[in-house]
């Protein structure tokens, strides 16, 4: 009886893993017969083909596959042919689906999608503009940061994973390589001073003695923290340096002959307006960045504006305190700049003192946010400093989002190189962009958001994400975090920052501005540190539109907070409103407005 029972039973699970095969087949291959399982297919297509993106968010580890921890992104023109050739077949499968046949969360799902893979989509013909190595990022200094810092090592098949990376560092640079090329061929060439700081950045790198290059130092650093056995960290340090001798460098070696190459070929700084079809490249750009309509003359003017406005009050505190305003904005604010009492001292212990004062603002930020936030995020945030091989050409700060494993904290990067650049009066609104309330709190909630399609919890759209950390930087404020009026300098000097952002970034591409013009008006207009202020221009150049985002972004949610405020009056609960923007994931600026008007609508009724 008892065989019987098995045999039926081995044939009943038989008949379900057939028919499940054939479902996920068929779910594969063809269009899947539901919304959700398109999303999840195309994610999971799109993460398969990113050994790196995989070991990010480690979705997999967990369930015990591990095997892309040891391979690279595929960086061939044939590799990108057939990401665009799959996401213009996503899009087109999409479309398919009839809006009268989903939920309401699937359509808002779907909406979502559409402005994502149409974007994508309608951008293929700039395929080639953009420069895919410069001193911001690109394979030179992005590889060694992903070993360093998301690379994780908790055993010695790990260790050996990290060398297996090391080993393919040939094949990849190759393929960056192979796209460099194209682009010669096209005369699309970057900025003389992206050549000049690349070259700079990897001649100093292959420069290191391989005992003290970033690779070989995190290595060993992940492997006495793993406590591996002595025997196998000596064998597989030994079997790195070869790597990084015998791989790692030849590769930066013939990245850097093309540079040189390249050199003489370029003789200016120029915007996005120079490139073929440039005008219409970089208004597609703010379409994408800002997800709006609006025009690079429109952008300027409110930027403008916005300058003058923040300027005002940042003058009406000045001589509040004392401080003589009658020069004006810019000699106003460069000798409060100047004044050394706002400063660490430039050491190394000074720098320390930093980080230990950005994690004590985290600790008391966390401390003060229930009576504004219903929802906090699952993982920690930690601080670092920006490494040291890359820190001179590196923004002021950023963040790097958590595992979803929970193996790896959020972290905010501190850029440390000019500790003129480190005001103390900058550093409470500097934390809680990039920390708390303002990116980890946004993109660790989107994270944690389990009833969205996974594609959800993962995508950016730079006007909402950046919009929020500049909106959090106010509500900081509001929480009483500010109270000093020099650390409210501080949050409006940020605020002004973004403002002249939206003059500067459409200066350059759309009105020609040189490199030079747009560095001065910077410098005339924020009381930023020089190095600052040029790190942030030569980035305009090689991300045209997207320093526009964060103003774009802030001024719309506050116009939806005010809407709510207004509607619901005594009401209106910010911990709801809040929960609206950030419970929902990124999204578009216009989706967001319909979710606030539903919750409106909804409160209301």
């Amino acid at each position: 009886m008892l065989k019987k029972i098995l045999k039926i039973a081995a044939a009943l699970f038989a008949i379900i893993l057939l028919v499940g095969g054939l479902f996920l087949a068929h779910t594969w291959y063809f269009k899947p017969v539901n919304i959700n399982l398109f999303f999840a297919k195309t994610m999971l297509q799109i993460m398969l083909e990113s050994p790196e993106m995989l070991s990010t968010v480690r979705v997999l580890e967990p369930i015990g596959i591990t095997g892309h921890n040891a391979k690279l992104d595929d960086e061939s023109l044939a590799s990108g042919d057939r990401f665009m050739a799959q996401l213009s077949d996503a899009y087109d499968t999409l479309l398919s689906y009839e809006d009268e046949d989903l939920s309401e969360a699937d359509l808002m799902s779907k909406r979502i999608a559409v402005d994502l893979l149409g974007a994508v989509v309608e951008g293929q013909k700039f395929r080639f503009l953009p420069f895919p190595v410069n001193q911001l990022f690109g394979v030179q200094n992005g590889f060694p940061s992903f070993m360093e810092s998301t690379h994780q090592v908790h055993s010695v098949s790990d260790a050996e994973d990290y060398i297996s990376r090391l080993n393919a560092v040939g094949v990849k640079f190759d393929q960056v390589l192979e796209g460099l090329e194209k682009r010669d061929e096209l005369g699309i060439y970057p900025p003389q001073f992206v050549v000049t700081k690349v070259l700079e950045e990897m001649n100093n790198f292959v420069a290191t003695p391989p005992e003290e290059n970033i690779l070989m130092v995190a290595l060993l650093d992940k492997m006495k923290e793993a406590e591996l056995p002595d025997n196998d960290q000596e064998r597989l340090a030994l079997e790195a340096r070869e790597a990084i001798v015998g791989t790692v460098y030849p590769a930066y070696g013939r990245l850097i002959a093309h540079f040189e190459a390249l050199d003489p070929k370029v003789d200016g700084n120029y915007g996005a307006w120079s490139l073929p079809d440039g005008d219409e490249y970089y208004e597609l750009a703010l379409k994408l960045f800002t997800t709006t309509d609006y025009s690079p003359e429109y952008i300027h003017t409110v930027g403008l504006a916005e300058v003058e406005r923040i300027q005002t009050e940042i003058l009406d505190i000045l001589q509040a305190e004392g401080w003589d305003v009658s020069g004006g904005f810019s000699a106003a604010i460069e000798e409060m700049a100047e004044n050394p009492r706002f400063y660490f001292s430039d050491s190394g212990e000074g720098r320390d003192q930093i980080l230990a004062e950005y994690e004590a603002l985290i600790e008391e930020v966390s401390g003060k946010l229930e009576p504004w936030f219903a929802t906090i995020p699952a993982a920690p945030v930690e601080v670092d400093r920006v490494p040291e091989f890359k820190e001179k050409t590196a923004p002021g700060a950023y963040y790097e989002i958590p595992a979803m494993d929970g193996s790896r904290p959020g972290v905010f990067y501190a850029n440390l190189y000019d500790i003129k650049a480190t005001p103390k009066y900058g550093m409470r609104t500097l934390t809680y962009h990039e920390a708390i309330p303002g990116h980890h709190f946004q993109l660790a909630i989107q994270q944690d958001q389990k009833d969205l399609p996974f594609f959800r919890r993962l995508i950016p759209f730079s006007a909402y994400s950046e919009g929020w950390a500049l909106y959090a930087e106010r509500v900081a404020w509001e929480m009483g975090l500010l109270e000093d009026p020099y650390d409210n300098i501080g949050r409006l000097q940020a605020e002004l920052f973004r403002a002249v952002r939206l003059v500067v970034d459409t200066g350059i591409h759309k009105m020609r501005w040189s490199r030079e013009e747009a560095i001065d008006y910077m410098l005339a207009n924020t009381g930023m540190a020089e190095s600052d202020v040029v790190a942030e221009i030569e980035r305009y150049f090689v991300m045209p539109g997207q320093a526009t985002s964060y103003k774009v972004g802030m001024m719309k949610i506050m116009e939806l907070r005010e809407l709510a405020e207004t509607e619901l009056g005594e009401d209106f609960d910010i911990r709801e409103f809040h929960d609206v923007v950030l419970t929902n994931g990124s999204m578009p600026l216009d989706l967001l407005e319909e979710l606030v008007r539903q919750y409106i609508a909804t409160e209301q009724s």
